[in-house]
């Protein structure tokens, strides 16, 4: 089995079934690879993955970097785009990977018995040289990435709603930490009237 079929496999384990879009995010973690130099995937946490979309592209990516969540080296930037940038933590360098604006018509060329344009694509994009498949870029981050990482074991409590903050995502308002949540009004929750009046949480 090639890396390339092992990390197929892998992430249509995860959907019970293989699409386009995750071969895309495959095929963009071993670009990284290559640009990089780097083994993948990563039993460390040099590379930092950037995604502009959620779902199974982002599988793919993860399945071949070792980029995840839970290893705090992947970050989502919903941009609604099948896209990522990837970042050696070491040196700062970044490259931005989509797929290439003809890649769809080119798969047409690589697949043309297939019955559909998504099968096509799904044939076409595991055969398709990276040239053609991906467009990659050099790209500055304009995000730190070494507060994106912090300091490990940095915990606060918010003096407004008493909960534990990780990882330094915390303001300093008046000396006192506050959460992100309590600093701002575009937060992606609000408590209910109940649950406020209960005093589980101060009204933002």
């Amino acid at each position: 089995m090639t890396r390339l079929e092992e990390f197929l496999s892998l992430t249509s384990a995860m959907h019970r079934h293989l699409c386009p879009r995750q071969v895309l995010g495959v095929r963009s973690g071993m670009a990284a690879a290559a640009l990089f130099g780097l083994d993948l995937p990563q039993e460390d946490k040099r590379l930092f993955a950037f995604v502009e979309t959620d779902g199974c592209f982002v599988d793919g990516v993860s399945v071949s970097t070792g980029c995840s969540l839970g290893h705090r080296t992947l970050r989502l930037y919903d941009y609604g785009k099948v896209a990522v940038t990837v970042a050696d933590t070491a040196t700062g360098t970044a490259f931005r990977i989509t797929p290439h604006r003809m890649a769809r018509e080119k798969a047409l060329e690589y697949a043309p018995e297939s019955s559909t344009h998504w099968h096509a694509q799904l044939l076409a994009y595991q055969v398709m040289p990276a040239s053609e498949l991906l467009h990659i870029e050099p790209v500055e981050l304009r995000v730190s990435l070494d507060q994106i990482v912090s300091k490990p074991g940095v915990r606060v409590t918010c003096s407004m709603c008493c909960e534990e903050v990780m990882n330094e995502r915390h303001l300093l308002v008046g000396g006192q930490p506050v959460c992100l949540a309590c600093a701002t009004t575009e937060v992606y929750f609000r408590p209910t009237v109940s649950s406020a009046s209960a005093g589980v949480r101060p009204e933002i």
